[in-house]
């Protein structure tokens, strides 16, 4: 990757987005993991946030000097190595279809794939946590297959419940709460991603691998 295509923008004064050159890869999103270790420790960042092939910095008062900053961000980042976590294995039991994936036949329209075929692909890889982020214990997920890739909805659904297994363009995830999504929801699990009473609070992080087990297609 080459750092001069990194870009950065202010967000507001109190925040700055890096975003990654490149195509997103899970060696890239490493790289954005060893970025955010680096950057949490400089005395002027209060928080560093990954996201999908970006990050967010937040400061503990407006910085003085952008363009420093921004040069010192992007020396960073051509200068770290993947950082590789040893997460967890984390089973989901899905069920495919049904009232739990009612846009599965909008999958399979897009896809010229069957039902069967759709679940399979689905479930078959293991799939890295990338980020965390959209409401809190949602996870990005990277290595979707790319035959199973729907483009997002054009009209939003309102609300879909927790636990909505749903594919949006070449990516696919579960919501961890009720509420409105563009993505396509083919199931649902019973698993639950966030709970404040817990320490953390999200069950997963970034790091963590998620296997989608079938527990039962419904036509």
């Amino acid at each position: 990757m080459n750092a001069s295509h990194a870009a950065t923008s202010l967000l507001g004064t109190s925040a700055m987005l890096f975003e990654a050159p490149g195509e997103l890869t899970l060696n890239s999103q490493q790289r954005i993991w060893a970025l955010a270790h680096e950057a949490e420790g400089w005395p002027e960042v209060r928080e560093a946030v990954p996201g999908m092939n970006n990050l967010m910095l937040s400061f503990v008062r407006p910085p003085r000097d952008v363009a420093a900053l921004e040069a010192r961000l992007i020396a960073a980042w051509d200068a770290v190595h993947a950082l590789s976590r040893e997460g967890r294995v984390v089973e989901l039991p899905v069920v495919y279809g049904g009232e739990g994936g009612p846009h599965m036949a909008d999958v399979v329209a897009h896809t010229g794939l069957g039902v069967d075929e759709i679940v399979e692909l689905h479930s078959a890889p293991l799939y890295p946590v990338y980020a965390l982020g959209s409401h809190p214990g949602y996870c990005y997920l990277g290595g979707m297959d790319a035959r199973i890739a729907t483009p997002r909805r054009k009209v939003p659904v309102l609300s879909i419940p927790g636990g909505a297994v749903s594919i949006g363009g070449a990516q696919t995830g579960v919501s961890a709460s009720a509420g409105p999504s563009g993505w396509n929801t083919i199931g649902s699990t019973s698993m639950c991603f966030f709970d404040p009473a817990q320490d953390p609070p999200a069950m997963l992080q970034p790091g963590d691998m998620i296997r989608f087990r079938v527990q039962k297609v419904l036509r």
